[in-house]
Parts: structure tokens; sequence; C-alpha cells
């Protein structure tokens, strides 16, 4: 990328390109604000919508390595455990996790990943003017950002995790991986949030007009905190939910706002001389 403080060129030759891949995609918020961002800090780079098939994901990495003006991917759902694969390094988060959101360029062309969907869910919840610490909270969706979020939740200092998902398996491995840390209570969860103080949804639910709610909203309490990951709507229907009942909230775009500078950075920086971990 060009040298920070340089006036950024929009578009030309020169620009590096990184693409944001997920399926669908036309919800994301990213391209626009994340060149913005990276354009302020004197960067020649602009981000692209790509929409790929969860079939089509390892190809596509593929043969976004052979372009040389491809600098970093960008990875939204359902592609954050299938873009792991490709990185022959990743923080020591993103390994754990064995997920990543974001991947830039090791000096040999590799791809270095991270994954920073629970800090920026984390940080939303904060800017929001609450504080995980103490809270007791239920987790619905253990995909890739439900992952990183329950990592986050237990180490911002919840007195307790549950995590619940349709999907058995994935739930069951998540709460596993989590427990052998030794790091908070974690347990298995339901869609009744009755008894949690913090309440997230981190699936695709809701996004359409006529999915259901992720968990029995009828059973929600003033004095929760309800929060969600998707961007679009902008309002999902468990927050308006929510905020009828007198609950403090978050919508996706809080998340995506706080996680906004940590995906620079990481985009920006120009030494990525040391990887945290190696997973090749």
């Amino acid at each position: 990328m060009s040298p920070a403080g340089k006036e950024a060129v929009f578009l030309d030759g020169a620009t590096r390109v990184i693409p944001i891949i997920g399926d669908p995609i036309a919800q994301v918020k990213s391209p626009a604000n994340v060149t913005r961002s990276l354009n302020e800090r004197g960067l020649n780079a602009i981000v692209v919508p790509m929409h790929v098939a969860p079939a089509d994901v390892d190809a596509f990495i593929r043969g976004a390595s052979l372009a040389r003006n491809i600098d970093g991917i960008i990875v939204t759902v359902p592609h954050k455990f299938a873009s792991y694969r490709h990185c022959a390094t990743t923080t020591e988060r993103a390994g754990f996790l064995e997920a990543v959101n974001v991947l830039r360029r090791n000096p040999d062309g590799s791809w270095h990943g991270d994954m920073f969907d629970g800090m920026g869910f984390v940080g939303g919840v904060r800017a929001a003017g609450a504080d995980p610490a103490g809270r007791r909270a239920l987790l619905v969706g253990a995909g890739g950002a439900g992952s990183a979020i329950a990592l986050a939740l237990l180490d911002s200092g919840v007195s307790g995790l549950a995590i619940h998902d349709q999907d058995e398996r994935r739930r069951d491995a998540l709460i596993g991986r989590l427990r052998s840390r030794g790091v908070g209570e974690v347990s298995l969860g339901s869609p009744d949030p009755t008894g949690f103080d913090l309440i997230v949804n981190a699936t695709p639910t809701g996004m359409r007009a006529d999915d259901p709610y992720p968990l029995l909203v009828d059973r929600l309490e003033p004095g929760m905190f309800v929060g969600d990951v998707i961007t679009a709507p902008l309002v999902t229907p468990l927050i308006e939910a929510a905020r009828r009942i007198g609950c403090t909230t978050q919508i996706g775009f809080g998340m995506f706002t706080a996680e906004l500078e940590l995906m620079v950075d990481f985009l920006s920086e120009d030494g990525r001389e040391s990887a945290d971990r190696n997973v090749a």
C-alpha cells in the first residue's frame, strides 16, 4: 500500500484492491466505510464487494492470491471458517477460533488472518453504555461471529456464558473449546432468555422479513441488554421487540462501527514482519 500520509489517488492503476466476500453480500456496510477510512490514512485502496458461494470460496481465494494488487480480503457470512484454511499465519485469537474475518499479505505473499468480530461486539456494548463484566450472557449462534463473540465475552469478564445453536455439533464443539481454556463458566443454552442480563443474536436470523425470532422474545424483560450482529435491516425484528419491552439494545451497525478501526489498523500495517501463530 502507499505510505501513510501520502495523498490517496482514487481508482487508478496503483490502487490496491481489497475484496469483501460473503453469501449474501448486498447487506454489508464495509465497502464504503473501510475504503473511506483507508483513504483518510493516505492509502490508495478500495474495498469491493464480491458475492461468492460457499462451494466457490476456496477457488476464489486461490485465484485472488495470484493478483498482486490484492493486499487483503475481508470475510463475512458464511466464509470465516473456510478462509482460515488459506492462512499461513494467524493471530493467537484467530488460531484458537479457527476462523478469520480479515486477511492481509505476509511478506512472502501468503495470508495472515485475524478475527475482530468479538472485540467489535464488546466494544459496541460498551459504547452503548453497558459493561459485560459480571453479567450472565446468552449467545445464540456458534458460527464464525458467534465463536468470536463468545471468546470476547469470556475475556471481558461475564459471570457465565450459555450458548445455543440449532447445529448441535457446532455448538458442542465451541463449548468444548471454550471450556478447555479454563476462563469463565460456559454452559449449554436454549432460546429462552429468562435469567440472563446480556442476550446476543449472532445468527443471520432476522435478515429476511419472514424470518422467525432467533429466541423467545416474549420472555425478554426490561433491564436486559439485547444485541444483534445483523446490519441489514438496520433495526431487526428482535431489536424492535426488545425496545418495546424496555431493553437496552445494540444494533449490528454498532458492532461494525467499533470493529472498523481494528480492521483498518490491521489492513494498513506496513511491517507485517511477525505473525503470532503458524497454522500452515
